[in-house]
Formats: C-alpha cells, sequence, structure tokens
C-alpha cells in the first residue's frame, strides 16, 4: 500500500466527518436563531469563498483542511469585520446573549452529530449486510485460558454469556468488553462434531497488559488456521516451473509436517536458494515436488519466494439484519463503544494502561487505506469508528475542545455565573499546552508502531 494510497482513504474518511461535525453547529445554531458569520472546513487563509442564506453566512474552504469551525455573532470575539455594525436586533441573535442551555445545546451539536453519523452507518451497513469469518476456533496455544478449559480446534463459538455471537470480529469485540470486567464468562460452542459444549473462563486473572495487547489472543482463542493449499501460481514463476497446481495441499517441507498457510509460508521465507522437497496431495493423488524459493529483499530482509497465493479463504458469514433490528444494533454499538473508549481512557487516567494504547494520525492514515483495500463495507465501519472517536475527542473535558465549554457552561450552571475572562483565558493556554502534548504523544507512538 502506497503512502499517497493512505493519504487519500484518510482525506476521504476524515473530510465528511469534519463537516458533518460543524454541520451539527450549525444546525442547532440556526434552531436557536443566531446568527452564523460564517462556516469554514479548514483554517487559516480562505482559499475557496462563497455567501448564502438570509444572514449572507460566509461558506469557506481554508487552506489547512485539519478540522473547521462555525462563527457566530457574538460580542466578546474580536473580528476581521469589526467594523461592521450590527442593529440591535441583530445584537439580540448574539451567541453570547443566549441561555446557558441554548449555548450548551449548539456545542454539544458537533459531537452528538459524528455520534449520529456513526449509528446511521452502522445502521446501513446493518441492513446491506457483511461477508465476515466465522468464529471458528484453531487449536489455542498450550497453557492459555482456552486451552485449560477445554477450547479445541474446529470449535465455533455461538454466544458470550447468553449473547450470540455472529462472527470472529463479533467475539473479539464482545470478548474485550467483558475482559474490561475481568468476570466470569460462559462460552457456548459448537465442537467439530456438532456437540454442544459450555466452558467457562475466569478472566480475574488478566492483567492490563494482557487486555492492552493481544488481549484475545492472550486468552487462547485464535482464528482456524487456513490450510496450506495453493491458491494460484504467477506466470512463469518458481511454483510454476516446478509443477505447483492450483488447489494442491502442502503436507510437508523437507520431510516436516505442515499444518496451515502460516507455517508453509514460514518454510519458504526462510530457504531462499535452498532445496525444498514438498510432499503434495493432488486431490487425493500424492507427490513430491522439489525447487528452489527464489531470493528476494523485504524491508532489508533476504526472504525466498515461489511465486504463489497461499491459503484458501476462512468460511465466512452473512451477518444482516432488518431495518428495525440493524437501528437497535447500530445505536447499541455506538454506545458500547462510545462507553468502552471513556473507559479505556479512565484507565490511561488512572495508570492501568499504558498511553502507548493513543493513536495519531498517522496510525489513522494506515487504518484508512487498509481498510479502503478491503472493501466498501470495512472502509464505511472504520469511517463510523472514527467518527465516534472526533465525537469523543470533542466531549473531553478540555479547553478550546466543545468540552471545554460544556464545561465552562456546567460551572455558569453550578454558581449562577461564568467563569471570569482570566480564568478562561489561563483555561485556553493549559488546554492548548495539552492539546500540543497529546498531539506529541501520539505522533510519538505512530512512529514508534512504524519504526517497530
Amino acid at each position: 500500500m502506497t503512502v499517497l494510497y493512505a493519504v487519500i482513504a484518510f482525506v476521504v474518511a476524515l473530510g465528511p466527518l469534519i463537516v458533518f461535525h460543524e454541520l451539527g453547529h450549525y444546525w442547532v445554531a440556526r434552531w436557536c436563531n443566531v446568527k452564523v458569520l460564517r462556516f469554514s472546513i479548514g483554517f487559516g487563509r480562505p482559499m475557496l469563498r462563497t455567501t448564502r442564506g438570509r444572514d449572507q453566512t460566509e461558506w469557506v474552504l481554508s487552506a489547512i483542511p485539519f478540522g473547521g469551525y462555525v462563527a457566530m455573532l457574538d460580542e466578546r470575539e474580536k473580528r476581521e469585520d469589526s467594523k461592521v455594525q450590527y442593529t440591535e436586533a441583530e445584537l439580540k441573535r448574539a451567541f453570547n446573549r443566549q441561555s446557558v442551555w441554548k449555548r450548551i445545546a449548539i456545542v454539544a451539536a458537533g459531537p452528538l452529530a459524528n455520534l449520529l453519523l456513526a449509528v446511521v452507518i452502522y445502521w446501513v451497513i446493518g441492513m446491506i449486510g457483511t461477508q465476515e469469518p466465522r468464529a471458528l476456533l484453531g487449536k489455542p496455544p498450550a497453557a492459555s485460558l482456552a486451552q485449560q478449559a477445554g477450547i479445541e480446534e474446529g470449535d465455533e463459538v455461538r454466544s458470550l454469556n447468553g449473547n450470540p455471537v455472529r462472527s470472529m470480529p463479533d467475539l473479539r469485540w464482545q470478548l474485550l468488553k467483558l475482559g474490561l470486567d475481568r468476570s466470569d464468562v460462559v462460552v457456548d460452542v459448537i465442537d467439530s462434531q456438532g456437540q454442544s459444549k459450555n466452558i467457562r473462563l475466569n478472566l480475574e486473572q488478566f492483567s492490563s497488559s494482557d487486555i492492552e495487547s493481544d488481549f484475545v489472543g492472550n486468552l487462547g482463542f485464535v482464528s482456524l488456521p487456513s490450510p496450506a493449499v495453493i491458491g494460484a501460481t504467477l506466470p512463469g514463476s518458481v511454483a510454476e516451473r516446478a509443477g505447483l497446481l492450483a488447489k494442491d495441499r502442502i503436507t510437508a517441507v523437507n520431510g516436516q509436517l505442515i499444518k496451515g498457510a502460516d507455517e508453509l509460508r514460514h518454510a519458504i521465507n526462510k530457504a531462499a536458494n535452498t532445496n525444498l522437497k514438498l510432499d503434495v496431495d493432488r486431490t487425493g493423488t500424492f507427490l513430491q515436488i522439489n525447487l528452489i524459493p527464489k531470493a528476494e529483499t523485504d524491508n532489508g530482509v533476504k526472504v525466498g519466494r515461489i511465486g504463489v497465493r497461499i491459503g484458501a479463504p476462512p468460511l465466512m458469514t452473512t451477518v444482516r439484519y432488518g431495518p428495525i433490528d440493524s437501528a437497535t444494533r447500530a445505536l447499541a454499538r455506538t454506545w458500547d463503544i462510545t462507553t468502552l473508549s471513556f473507559r479505556l481512557l479512565g484507565q490511561m487516567l488512572a495508570g492501568n494502561l499504558s498511553v502507548k494504547n493513543l493513536s495519531g494520525p498517522v496510525t489513522i492514515a494506515d487504518y484508512a487505506g487498509q481498510s479502503a483495500q478491503l472493501g466498501v463495507m470495512v472502509f464505511l465501519a472504520f469511517i463510523a469508528g472514527i467518527s465516534i472517536s472526533v465525537g469523543i475527542m470533542n466531549l473531553l473535558p478540555i479547553p478550546m475542545l466543545d468540552g471545554g465549554h460544556l464545561l465552562y457552561y456546567a460551572i455558569e450552571i453550578l454558581w449562577g455565573r461564568p467563569p471570569s475572562e482570566k480564568i478562561m483565558e489561563w483555561g485556553q493556554r493549559a488546554g492548548l499546552l495539552l492539546l500540543a502534548g497529546l498531539t506529541a504523544l501520539a505522533l510519538f507512538n505512530d512512529f514508534s508502531r512504524l519504526l517497530s
């Protein structure tokens, strides 16, 4: 995946989220009869500008495309058009003259619009349906909790604590939520013989480090491995010249049994310019094929390549719901992700989870590119998740963010008067420093992940 592809996917994902966020502020401001002076996508110097509506609102595309703002008439603000004289009727529509409840509604509308957008996207995805891997489990690692509890290769998870599990991604999501509670989990599975069994897992022994890494893998829940089957051979490749065909199953390499696609890839990768003897099962006919993997360089490391696609696609299931059921699940999923995100933030503040879990624009761009390559539905689900993140971030009680303004309004309700301008000025400075620090930390984590 090229950097340009990731950047394009990042812009396509983030752009509509910014617009929808600002439209939330705009729509509620208009509903509260507040005069809107400018609607800007981006910051800095305006590049494109037009005027629309009875208030002659400026619609602007600015030079720095990260973020945006809705500028409303406010007597406390010093503006470029400070020479413009407003009538008393217009000043009554100023933001600062509105009741605290109207101001709360206008400010909260942006983050809530992002959460609403996520609900709509999940609703549409649920109705259209997605193809997802079935919750089929591979052999759990030795001494893992799943292995000790009796999970076996070929088991398919049907429910957790009575909640249906529709797919492998659903299983991972539910296990992560339950892991934060560190409580008992009853797993209902169907084994490879079609027999049902209930397995109880005790998650109390798991630490925060287990949860913030590969928690599901640490439990011992691994996907059923893809078989060591040749998917296709490239024309003129080492594999084609040696006589390998699509659908050939490799059972051993140099006498060592091969149990799955990953083992076969590893055996080929480490055998650059070395003869390999492959035991092949060709639809019931057994034969041996000798070949020498061609040496290639991958990220500075010499690896062997034979020019094949290895592995069969996983068994899939269609996950689809009716309009009402999909809407209910979309609301529940958005609520679950939102509450889980706040819980994770709380765990970070309490020191129970590492701040290494914070991600910045580089990681988001990387995930945007990867999800875009996996298909429209996956990319839409990614956009919904980022929309929730944007909403959550803006609700944090940090001056400079919507949540900081909501904090000021809460103080105003409790004290009967707004904080002084000096307090708000110092709050803005502290908020700016905090945001700069969080941004630097997120970027540090981004580049640390790339380098590792």
